[in-house]
């Protein structure tokens, strides 16, 4: 009779990231460079990379941005702008990738853009913008919603270029309020962004 072979330990946890399950970990960092991986409530999600309508739409949303806030050209800056960055957030933690974030610079560290600067971010952004999708919908509304508000994002955009709309809600008291709703080829301020005109049709017109 042959004895049963032992079985295999369970892999070490991550001293990095001690709360997450060792499949869930090895899932997220396995996953193919055609995914966007995140871990919500524990819990690994992956999700095919944007389409050409998605991705074009945030695009051009960094792009308006970019110049009057983050390099303070035409406008007040202020900000520092990352597409699709990597957030840790809270104790388990929740690794999210919105499609764009961006943070206050009076609240930044000097290093935050070193070079030696580990990929994902910890530090809460000031305002965040995903962009909606058949396969992001329910998430963008709901889990990745509770974080952003969990965290203290102050501001939060939705941007559905499937019916030209733009969503945007400002953190008070701990509740998301909603100031605003736009639809079409219109020109708009948006908070926290109201120093400068937004022609919404740039956003999805090719």
């Amino acid at each position: 009779m042959v004895a049963a072979s032992p079985s295999q330990p369970p892999p070490a946890p991550d001293a990095r990231l001690p709360n997450l399950r060792a499949d869930v970990l090895a899932g997220y960092r396995n996953a193919p460079d055609t995914m966007v991986a995140e871990v919500i409530d524990g819990e690994l999600s992956l999700m095919p990379r944007p389409r050409r309508q998605h991705a074009r739409a945030a695009g051009e949303l960094h792009g308006e941005l970019r110049n009057p806030f983050d390099r303070g050209r035409g406008g007040p800056g202020g900000w520092v702008f990352l597409p699709e960055p990597e957030l840790h957030l809270g104790a388990m933690p929740d690794i999210v990738v919105p499609d764009v974030a961006g943070w206050r610079r009076v609240r930044l560290a000097a290093d935050f853009m070193a070079a030696d600067a580990p990929a994902h971010i910890a530090q809460a952004p000031d305002w965040v913008c995903e962009v909606l999708s058949d396969g992001t919908e329910a998430k963008d509304r709901g889990k990745k919603r509770r974080i952003y508000r969990r965290e203290g994002v102050g501001h939060y955009w939705i941007l559905d270029p499937r019916d030209k709309s733009l969503e945007v809600y400002r953190l008070v008291e701990g509740r998301w309020l909603e100031v605003d709703t736009w639809e079409g080829d219109v020109v708009v301020r948006a908070e926290p962004f109201e120093a400068i005109e937004l022609d919404l049709a740039t956003l999805w017109r090719v």
